[in-house]
Parts: structure tokens; sequence; C-alpha cells
């Protein structure tokens, strides 16, 4: 079950979910079933670094959504399940309930119990607030897909801002390829090895809390996490000298974090800044800002453009360190603002200090009603030996979906 994995279960909140699930399912209640299925192909033009990796892939994938109101949409229920099947990777062949929870208003405090997926975050490139839910990195490593976090959360609405506040219990452990997947690091993840800093292990329960408002052209959110953290430290294990394999290592945290944007126009200016103290350690500072101005009718046409440029800065060094630590992306939204939905997202990350280079190109296309088409270009270059990406050096790809939703 996605609640323990490992742990122990947590049987009064299971509970209450299935009183709730089953009390969503009466005849006064209205839901609505949506979902989609996908095939994908993924092309490596350069042989990978290792033998046991292979230079195409082909995955099928299904996500389905399903939520139910009643009691007057005073109570509802949301269910989400993703699931792929992969043919070169079998880390990458898994399944989640993305989200599984019971929503009740009352009145001034909104009650959330079960599974989850929670944003937080304004910028493009980075995320660096958005610390609620573990990375899915074999779906991808944009970081933008997520587990489900198991938790109780209350919301609350008021003229001095949105206040947010919760419990999350239990702790989802981050998905890496396997030994046979491409954008690995040089030796597996061995997540039999995983170790945490919390006498609790796997089953913490964590804290949140964030504060929001909208005053005037300005958008802004304060956090604060304290918990396990969700980006392990990969510990190298040796046999005989020779290392074998990274074991994750989960340490306790409390961060917290700070997101800005303010609309002008055809303006947004974004920032997110966090401060980390990681227990028995340094405090450490991260921040990412910058813009996107937006064109608008290009050329007479109903298309608008949007240029982004955004920095990154990250003082974590060592085996702490990021791909993040003093970079500049420069990037382009092209929206046609057709019946299709066709939009193309690219950008492009220069590394300030070593040179290295990292292109994202994103496309998107409504073929019909029920079909759509989904292509991604990633290219590494001037990749630095020292760099937390050199072992991703001959992994470019490009990758293709076809989905037909329903």
């Amino acid at each position: 079950m996605f609640f323990f994995e490992r742990g122990r279960s947590k049987p009064r909140l299971f509970s209450l979910m299935l009183l709730a699930v089953s009390t969503a399912f009466t005849p006064v209640s209205a839901g609505e079933l949506t979902g989609f299925m996908s095939a994908e192909s993924r092309l490596f033009p350069q042989e990978g670094l290792y033998p046991e990796q292979s230079d195409a892939s082909i995955s099928v994938a299904s996500n389905i959504e399903y939520y139910r109101d009643w009691d007057d949409y005073r109570q509802r229920m949301v269910v989400e399940g993703f699931a792929r099947a992969d043919s070169a990777d079998s880390e990458r062949t898994h399944a989640d309930i993305r989200e599984l929870y019971w929503w009740r208003d009352l009145d001034q405090i909104e009650l959330y119990l079960g599974a989850r997926q929670v944003f937080w975050g304004v910028t493009e490139t980075v995320h660096l607030v958005d610390v609620i839910n573990q990375e899915d990195w074999v779906e991808n490593i944009d970081g933008e897909d997520k587990l489900g976090q198991p938790m109780i959360s209350l919301l609350t609405q008021q003229e001095w801002g949105t206040v947010e506040v919760f419990a999350l219990l239990g702790f989802r452990e981050r998905t890496f390829p396997g030994k046979n997947g491409r954008l690995r690091s040089p030796v597996p993840v061995d997540k039999d090895r995983t170790r945490y800093q919390s006498d609790r292990e796997e089953d913490p329960i964590d804290v949140a809390l964030r504060w929001s408002k909208v005053l005037g052209d300005w958008d802004i959110g304060i956090s604060h996490f304290s918990g396990t953290a969700r980006d392990p430290i990969l510990r190298p294990v040796s046999v005989d000298n020779e290392v074998v394999s990274l074991a994750p290592y989960y340490p306790q945290i409390e961060q917290t974090g700070l997101d800005l944007q303010m609309t002008k126009g055809a303006w947004l200016w974004k920032l997110e800044s966090i401060s980390v103290k990681e227990k028995q350690a340094d405090r450490n500072t991260a921040l990412v800002g910058g813009f996107e101005y937006t064109f608008f009718g290009v050329a007479g046409s109903s298309a608008d453009l949007g240029v982004l440029l955004e920095y990154q800065f990250d003082d974590r060094r060592g085996i702490r360190a990021t791909a993040n630590q003093n970079d500049l992306a420069l990037g382009a939204r092209w929206m046609l603002n057709d019946f299709q939905g066709t939009e193309l997202l690219a950008a492009l990350s220069v590394d300030l200090d070593q040179g290295t280079r990292f292109l994202s190109v994103e496309g998107s296309r409504r073929l019909n009603d029920y079909w759509s088409l989904e292509a991604e270009l990633r290219m590494f270059s001037n990749m630095h030996g020292e760099g937390p990406l050199f072992s991703f050096r001959n992994d470019d790809y490009f990758q293709v979906e076809l989905r037909r939703y329903f």
C-alpha cells in the first residue's frame, strides 16, 4: 500500500478514508471519471555509458481520475491513480496512488484527509519551495512528477490571507532508474540500503505551514517545513575498495521558504528562496528568480510569445551539491492559442562556473477531442567531470507520447 510501503500502517487514517469512500457512493452524490492512456517512445542517439543500457524504450501508461461530490457540494472524494510499464527499465515500471483524499467544507475551514499532491512555487526552471511531495524521478527529471503524500491538512481563507497547516503521515522514498535505465548514476541506487536520520525512519510525522496572500500586483507565500528531507544524500557503498552502489540517506531538516510573483502588464517577476537547516549540519541558502515577458498577438496573429530569464543559486557543496549552484536559464514559450492548444516551451540552462549546458524543449498539441501528441527533447553538453550531471553526458534523448483521453 502507498500509505506505508515498508513502515507501519496507519489504521485509523485508513479506516476514516474507507468510511469517506463508502459515504461518497450514495444515490444523492454526483461524480465524474476522466483520464488517459498513452504510448511513449524514448530514443537516445548516443550509446549508453554502461553495457546494460538500451538506446531506445517503449512504455505504456494510464492515469485515471475520479471525483464525487455530495452533501450539497460540501464534501468531496478524489481518487487519482497512475501506472506505467516500461520495456527497458524495470524500475520505471511502477504504479502509484497520486491522490486519494476526502475533502470537507467546515464553513471557515477546509479539511483534507488522505493522499494529495500539493504544489508551491512560481518559478519555471527550479521549484525550491515545493517540498510537500516526493519526486517521481523515473517519470521525468524535471521534478514536476510527484508521488502522493498521505496527510491531514486544514485550510482557512481570511481577509489577512490564506493559511494551510499540514501533518504529513509517513514518508515516500524517491524513485530512481534501475541498472538498465538511462539518466542514472554511475552505480545504481540501492533502496534496500536506505537510511534515515529520524528514529521513526520511514514512518515520521512531518509538519508544514504556509501563509499566502494577494496584495495588489503581488502574490506572496511564506512557508515552513519541519521533517524528513525529500532530497536524499546518496552515500557510496564500497566492497573491496570499489564503489558498488549508492545508499539514499534522508536527513532531518527545517526549511523556511518565500515565493513572490509580481504581475505588471505583460511582465511577470518571480522569486523563490529557501533557507535550510539540516540537523547537525550548517545552514544553507538557495534561490531562483527572474522574469517572463509576453508579446501578445505576435505579427498580428492570435499567437503569444513569452520570453523568460531566471538565475539559480545554491550554496550546498560536496555530497549535498545540486545542479543549480550558479546557473542562468533563458527560455521562450510559444502559444498559438489555436483550437488544438498548440504550445512549445524551450529553455537553456548554463552553469556560469563550469559552462555545463542543459537544453529542454517541450511541445504539445491536441489532435482532436480525444487524442493529443506530446514531445520532449533533453540535451546535455559540455558536462564537467565533477558536476552532478556528468553521468548524463551520453543521455540526450527525444521522447514522443500519444495520449487517448476519456
